[in-house]
């Protein structure tokens, strides 16, 4: 009996210490996954759980979604799950998706899971019409999707109508012209097969590259009203913020770059945006339906990206004059076995990568101190915590990397020992034909030099010093030819993809229909014809003057 009692006593114990938990579904791109989640979560917790479990580290450009009403809002890390407005019925369904768009793709996305999933939220944009794109482009964004899902092209498998069930050009496109199905399946097909040998990751940055340059992508827009009441739209993106006019979301009356805006103020439904140069006067706007936290959540992703941005410079300064001494020892390894002055020749370069090696390792452990010390700072807001966090994560890759290389020219200098020996051995035996030789090649030592690196991870120079190797002006020639060589290269492969994109747009252009284009068709086709892009739009429009500011 007692022991009846116990163990129910034991059981009833156990089950008040098991916490209260709801079933939420998370969908991505391509997937769906359902988590248990505790009620005492924050939104924090859930983010966190879901990155975890897809293995994304590039977190900050990501957010959950969840629908309310027809209303799209977004999930608050510092507030419990079940303190938002979401739905009742479980399970409670979030989107996982991408919320802030990178200026350059190529530069900022490290992971190819987070290049997949962006690939995917901008396919699906433009497919949507979310984001514009012209005919042309389309074709071409088109056949870089066919070839991150089916690979290269082999006329043996892909036969006529291997496409018919994708869905690959915007609804638009296909009823701007009087094209069948299998003649657009054609024209993919034709550039489809000019993408052989690209991994999937390759064909999704390629698209991407090309995405990112339309002018509606990343751009989120917001309607609000100047001080004299005019209906205008607010537009916000990685470049800065746009104003423009409701029936044209392509071209910006104005533009406030995030480096040039000094700060963004509200009061009640009044926002100020106040440019860094005083001259310029400030604008104000009225809305009744902005999201406060949309704006400020873009100011300090414009900070993080800074930040960011200063990490990556440095890593890219860094990769550039490793990639840059990776030439010079490859080509001072070519005039070694031109020259007779192998031995002499090995040991500069020993010395040379043992110093080297030295002052990688003793950067990489200023790099561990920094850190450490950045750890210990004590932090005020729950914000600059976050900010902190990243900066930490930034310092301990860009740590790891250093340790790496150090390591790995460490084990270079050992082997350079072992062939400098040889080298002289093979001297030795080949003494008299030295005593032949009446000049020498010269040579100058390397001139390195330590500079303390700066308390603020922002500011980190971890690349001060000067490393430089002095060979045969033939070389430096054969050097600068190469470089040159890819330069020509580069420019020729825009030029023709430029006239590949303009010749299938004049071969189009006779099976138009123009009473079917839309409002955005003519006015692309306008910037078009005077040549603007995106970029030098965006470029003239923050130049120009403040007429729409009042």
């Amino acid at each position: 009996m007692a022991g009846a009692i116990a163990s129910r006593m034991s059981f009833s114990s156990l089950k008040r210490k098991q916490p209260k938990t709801f079933t939420v579904r998370i969908a991505t791109m391509d997937a769906e996954m359902e988590f248990s989640c505790e009620v005492k979560w924050k939104g924090k917790d859930l983010f966190d759980l879901v990155c975890r479990t897809l293995g994304l580290r590039e977190t900050w450009f990501f957010g959950l979604q969840y629908t309310i009403k027809d209303t799209v809002a977004w999930l608050k890390m510092d507030k419990k799950v079940l303190d938002h407005d979401v739905p009742t019925e479980e399970p409670v369904t979030f989107h996982f998706l991408a919320k802030f768009y990178p200026e350059n793709a190529e530069e900022e996305l490290v992971q190819e899971i987070t290049q997949h999933l962006f690939f995917l939220q901008v396919k699906k944009q433009i497919l949507d019409e979310k984001i514009y794109c012209p005919p042309e482009a389309s074709v071409l964004l088109a056949s870089y999707a066919v070839q991150a899902k089916y690979g290269d092209y082999d006329p043996n498998v892909h036969k006529r109508g291997f496409l018919a069930q994708e869905e690959l050009l915007p609804k638009r496109v296909i009823n701007l012209y009087q094209m069948t199905p299998e003649m657009w399946e054609e024209r993919i097909t034709a550039w489809y097969a000019e993408h052989r040998g690209r991994a999937r990751d390759e064909a999704e940055m390629e698209y991407l590259k090309i995405a990112q340059d339309l002018e509606m992508y990343g751009v989120n827009y917001f309607a609000i009203r100047n001080k004299k009441g005019t209906e205008l739209l607010l537009g916000v993106d990685a470049l800065g913020l746009h104003i423009y006019d409701p029936d044209n979301r392509l071209t910006p009356k104005i533009s406030f770059p995030w480096n040039e805006i000094r700060n963004i103020s509200y009061s009640d439904k009044e926002f100020t945006i106040k440019p860094l140069d005083k001259k310029i006067d400030v604008f104000k706007f009225n809305s009744s339906k902005l999201r406060v936290n949309k704006l400020m959540e873009r100011q300090r992703l414009a900070r993080e990206k800074q930040m960011r941005e200063e990490a990556e410079r440095t890593r890219d300064e860094l990769e550039r004059r490793l990639m840059q001494l990776k030439e010079e020892a490859t080509m001072a390894n070519e005039a070694l076995m031109r020259s007779e002055e192998t031995a002499d020749l090995l040991a500069e370069k020993a010395q040379i990568t043992e110093e080297e090696a030295k002052l990688l390792a003793q950067k990489a452990a200023e790099a561990e101190q920094e850190m450490q010390r950045i750890k210990a700072t004590a932090i005020r807001t729950e914000e600059e915590k976050r900010l902190m966090e990243q900066k930490v994560l930034e310092a301990e890759m860009l740590a790891l990397k250093m340790a790496e290389e150090s390591e790995r020219r460490a084990k270079e200098a050992d082997q350079l020992k072992q062939d400098l020996q040889e080298a002289r051995e093979s001297e030795r035996r080949a003494k008299q034909k030295l005593l032949e030789i009446t000049s020498k090649s010269s040579y100058t030592s390397v001139n390195s030099s330590t500079t303390a690196l700066p308390t603020d991870l922002s500011s980190f120079n971890l690349i001060s010093e000067s490393l430089s190797f002095d060979f045969k002006d033939t070389d430096m020639k054969r050097l600068s030819m190469e470089i040159e060589k890819e330069k020509v290269e580069y420019m020729e492969k825009s030029k023709h993809l430029q006239e590949q994109l303009n010749e299938l747009k004049t071969e189009i252009e006779a099976l138009k229909l123009k009473e079917r284009e839309t409002a955005l068709d003519i006015l692309h086709n306008e910037n078009a014809s005077r040549g603007n892009s995106k970029h030098n739009t965006i470029k003239k429009v923050s130049e120009g003057s403040s007429l729409y500011l009042t």
